[in-house]
């Protein structure tokens, strides 16, 4: 175990020393490639049944791909603007995963011959998911008063707000993923749902101890 802690920890600095070296332009060229490799990954195990416009399975890629670009456009700032190194490397990590899954998500709605945006309102698919729409945003997204002042950040307010920021937007995203594992019978659906609940709670972990790191809440 030692040896695999050592190895992360050398991991991250590198990811950290080569962001430093190379500025945001590796990061977006790593994030059109994630999202290839998501877009091949959606046609890997094609269902043998297709889910309707107004399917649970629909209606969840189209909300959580649109949920998914939020976090990856807040998690390039990260990479960009972060003052703590472990904080750019935190942003990197999502950037790349939630890329990628947003590439499987919309490769889904092609192979079942769906437009990327449906006829229902977001959250319909899921029972009073009408009901988690805040502002006209889905659970744990930020407002845009929250994006503009995570902009405007700097140094540590800045790590600090877009810890809190994604820790909230993650707590929304594992609603939603828990939402359509109790709908849907979908493997793919499920298995990548699943993978995002995992995920993102091991992330949470991770914001929480840089929180207290950092001397925040």
């Amino acid at each position: 175990m030692e040896g695999t802690e050592l190895d992360t920890e050398q991991v991250g600095a590198e990811t950290a020393r080569s962001g430093r070296r190379f500025g945001t332009g590796w990061l977006a060229v790593a994030v059109v490639v994630g999202l290839l490799i998501g877009l091949a990954g959606g046609l890997l195990v094609p269902g043998m049944l297709r889910p309707g416009d107004t399917s649970a399975e629909a209606g969840f890629a189209r909300d959580m791909a649109t949920h998914h670009a939020q976090a990856v456009e807040m998690a390039i700032l990260a990479h960009e603007k972060a003052t703590d190194p472990d904080v750019r490397t935190l942003g990197v990590d999502i950037a790349l995963t939630q890329q990628g899954q947003i590439g499987t998500m919309q490769t889904w709605l092609r192979t079942w011959n769906l437009d990327p945006t449906g006829s229902q309102p977001r959250m319909a698919w899921m029972p009073d998911g009408g009901g988690t729409i805040r502002n006209g945003l889905m659970p744990g997204m930020a407002t845009d008063e929250e994006r503009e002042q995570l902009r405007n950040a700097t140094g540590r307010d800045f790590d600090v707000l877009f810890l809190q920021l994604m820790r909230k937007h993650h707590l929304g995203g594992i609603h939603m993923a828990q939402g359509v594992l109790d709908l849907s019978d979908d493997d793919q659906v499920r298995a990548l749902a699943e993978s995002m609940v995992a995920g993102q709670k091991k992330e949470i972990n991770s914001i929480q101890a840089l929180l207290t790191k950092l001397g925040a809440s």
